[in-house]
């Protein structure tokens, strides 16, 4: 079925010590992210970037989670602004930017859902947890702490975005590909009650029965499924410029795999990709293959 689709862009590298992420949204639209869209069908429009205050402009402050007032702000932003695409039955392409925007497009999403009575589920594509709080966190980055604030853990001033908590219940969580985990983060994800696929569940068992899975626990008595998909997700070796790449990443076709059975679903309400970063990249290869992932998850089909 064809869908409207909104792209949204989010240039923020707040969350993470390494430049050049804030660059992602234009490495995609230069790869020539809508027209692409266009072409499987669906209808898309693209509104630019949310304004981002940038790290030259004001102190870090808190050092266990850095620049978090402002990262705060734009994930308001970003709610407000995803909420009301949901709420016009128009699914939100989120651009990133560092992870942390996923605070900002997972608040929005659930808090149409919440209006309702209804909740949503949370489908993690990364190598890392991104499960920290700033009591845990060894680097004091908040994108490493993105998902831990959508569970209920972390900084109020993150974790109470959408105005209630946790945005999305840790049983209808699934983290696909987690390769690094820092040591205090391993105890919050075990405690948590959120579903982990690392990469050893991959290699026993392959993508299809990971992701069969991860997708049954997301959906469990959900109304829709949040997508977070973070570049470095995929092995370097596919996928070089992205802001924390991790060896020992999931394949390019297994990958696709993963997006291909996310469109099956039907069950997608918002997407992202996140943690792209030009400036380490090869001639814009990631860029390329975070649009190709993309079409995956809106249903391109080899046949």
């Amino acid at each position: 079925m064809p869908l409207k689709i909104r792209i949204i862009g989010v240039p923020m590298d707040l969350g993470q010590s390494r430049r050049g992420v804030d660059m992602g949204p234009s490495a995609l639209r230069v790869g020539g992210l809508q027209q692409r869209i266009k072409q499987l069908g669906h209808q898309v429009e693209d509104i630019g970037n949310i304004p981002v205050k940038q790290p030259e402009e004001q102190p870090y402050g808190e050092k266990r989670a850095k620049y978090l007032q402002e990262i705060a702000e734009t994930c308001r932003d970003l709610a407000a602004m995803t909420e009301r695409t949901v709420a016009e039955g128009i699914v939100p392409l989120v651009l990133g930017g560092d992870h942390s925007i996923a605070i900002g497009s997972v608040a929005g999403a659930a808090a149409h859902f919440h209006k309702q009575s209804k909740r949503i589920g949370c489908l993690w594509l990364d190598a890392h947890g991104d499960m920290n709080t700033p009591e845990s966190s060894p680097s004091g980055n908040v994108h490493g702490m993105p998902l831990a604030s959508i569970i209920g853990y972390g900084a109020p001033e993150l974790v109470e975005l959408a105005g209630f908590k946790p945005m999305v219940e840790p049983r209808n969580v699934a983290l696909v590909g987690i390769r690094d985990l820092d040591g205090r983060e391993r105890r919050v994800v075990k405690e948590s009650g959120v579903h982990v696929f690392t990469m050893r569940d991959i290699d026993e068992r392959g993508m299809r029965e990971v992701m069969a899975e991860a997708l049954r626990f997301v959906s469990d008595e959900t109304d829709g499924v949040a997508v977070s998909l973070d570049l470095d997700f995929v092995d370097p070796e596919d996928a070089p410029g992205v802001g924390t790449p991790v060896r020992g990443g999931v394949t390019y076709r297994e990958a696709h795999l993963a997006m291909e059975m996310i469109a099956d679903s039907e069950a997608v309400v918002s997407m992202e990709v996140v943690e792209i970063n030009p400036v380490i990249d090869e001639h814009n290869k990631t860029a390329a293959l975070g649009i190709e992932l993309v079409l995956s998850g809106l249903g391109k089909k080899i046949l």
